[in-house]
C-alpha cells in the first residue's frame, strides 16, 4: 500500500514537473517520426491487457515484436537518444498513475512472448503490477531470456520492500542497466 502511494505521488509529480520536457520530446519526436507517441497492447497485473505508452522510437512501419527480436535498423537517431538515456519511458508515468503499472515491477511483455508468460504465471508475477523499472532491468537482463527474467521478476516482488523499490529507482535513474537489447 505505501509502494502504491509512492507510484501515485511520484508519477503525479513527474508528470507535473516534467511536463515541460514531455512537450519538448513529443514536439522533436514528431519531426523524427510523425508519430512520437508509441502505444501498444501488453500483458498487465493478473494477465489483464492494458495500453502501453511511450515515445516512440522506432519507425513507425515496424513490426510488432519484443525489442530483442527488432533490428537496430529500425530506431531513429532521436530513438537511440531517447533509449541511451531513458527518456522514452516517461510517458508510463500515466499508466503508473492509472494504476496499471508501478514504478517498480516486472516490465511488461507482449501477448505473443508465449514463453515469458508461461514462466511468470508459473512464478506467480502476474499477481503484481508491471513496472518501469526493477531488479532486471538494472541487472541487464532482458525479454530475450524468458527463463532468467521470470525467475529475477519472481525474486524482485518476493523481496520488493520500500528500501529496494528506491534503490531500483536510484540504479535506473543514475544509469544502471543496459536497457531492452535490440538485434544488431
Amino acid at each position: 500500500m505505501l509502494i502504491r502511494l509512492c507510484d501515485v505521488v511520484f508519477a503525479a509529480l513527474g508528470l507535473v514537473f516534467g511536463a515541460p520536457v514531455l512537450l519538448l520530446l513529443t514536439l522533436i519526436g514528431f519531426f523524427d517520426t510523425g508519430s512520437p507517441i508509441f502505444r501498444q497492447e501488453r500483458v498487465g497485473r493478473k494477465k489483464k491487457p492494458f495500453i502501453l505508452v511511450k515515445f516512440r522510437t522506432m519507425r513507425k512501419d515496424t513490426a510488432s515484436v519484443s525489442s530483442h527480436l527488432a533490428s537496430a535498423d529500425a530506431i531513429t537517431p532521436f530513438g537511440r537518444f531517447l533509449r541511451r538515456t531513458k527518456l522514452d519511458e516517461l510517458p508510463q508515468l500515466w499508466n503508473v498513475l492509472k494504476g496499471e503499472m508501478s514504478l517498480v515491477g516486472p516490465r511488461p511483455c507482449l501477448f505473443n512472448q508465449e514463453e515469458l508468460i508461461a514462466e511468470r504465471d508459473a512464478r506467480g508475477v502476474f499477481n503484481a503490477r508491471p513496472g518501469i523499472t526493477g531488479l532486471a532491468q538494472v541487472q541487464g537482463i532482458d525479454m530475450s531470456t524468458p527463463v532468467l527474467l521470470a525467475e529475477t521478476d519472481a525474486h524482485m516482488m518476493k523481496s520488493l520492500n520500500l528500501t529496494a523499490y528506491f534503490r531500483y529507482i536510484l540504479q535506473t535513474v543514475t544509469g544502471k542497466g543496459q536497457g531492452d537489447r535490440v538485434r544488431s
